[in-house]
């Protein structure tokens, strides 16, 4: 198996993935939540969308065989297998600083959305926007009545996802900073997560 990539503790990472190669995401502690997101490298306005995505699937949860598709619902990503208990968050969108702010954590606080701006920025690249994830291992459950609640993952340590480019992507991760609400465990530490880029 190819080298695993750290996505740091509280922080971002990316990378340029060719079409049919796959990406096996690691949780390594297994609590972390791990916000994912796919651009298509030739046209970074194309990406992965849980809305268009859950339109498609027509369920909130993707399982192994699933395509995730993009904003042009085109297949971006395929997840092809899950280890984790399959319990997966396509609703909430990426924590920024507005969020903290609303939680009480003042002005500065880690987030995913400068997690991704800044793991694209390694790569020279900017995104044009901060697309909703697909949050791997975030459980979010919800009522037949529409309510929801922020509750600690099912995953277990060393659990993964597979996940097949249907195109060449950048694919892109933030280790949730999430350390207010039981996201990342009833801890509430968020820690380093892991993946690799399969042949």
């Amino acid at each position: 198996m190819p080298d695993l990539v750290t996505i740091p503790a509280r922080h971002g990472k990316a990378a340029f993935v060719a079409a049919g190669q796959t990406i096996q995401v690691v949780n390594t502690h297994g609590e972390q939540v791990v916000d994912t997101w796919a651009f298509n490298r030739n046209d970074l306005h194309e990406f992965m969308s849980m809305e268009h995505t859950r339109a498609t699937l027509q369920r909130l949860i993707p399982k192994p065989d699933d395509a995730l598709v993009s904003n042009h619902r085109r297949p971006i990503l395929t997840l092809t297998k899950d280890t984790s208990g399959g319990i997966h968050d396509t609703l909430i969108a990426a924590c920024d600083r507005y969020r903290y702010i609303g939680l009480g954590a003042g002005e500065h606080h880690d987030n995913c959305t400068d997690n991704l701006a800044a793991a694209l920025a390694e790569l020279g690249l900017t995104p044009p926007e901060t697309p909703s994830p697909l949050n791997l291992f975030m459980n979010i459950p919800w009522t037949t009545d529409g309510g929801l609640s922020f509750q600690p993952p099912v995953s277990t340590p060393g659990s993964y996802v597979a996940l097949r480019a249907e195109m060449d992507v950048v694919i892109a991760f933030s280790a949730c900073p999430q350390d207010i609400l039981p996201i990342n465990g009833t801890a509430r530490r968020p820690t380093e997560a892991h993946f690799a880029i399969l042949a």
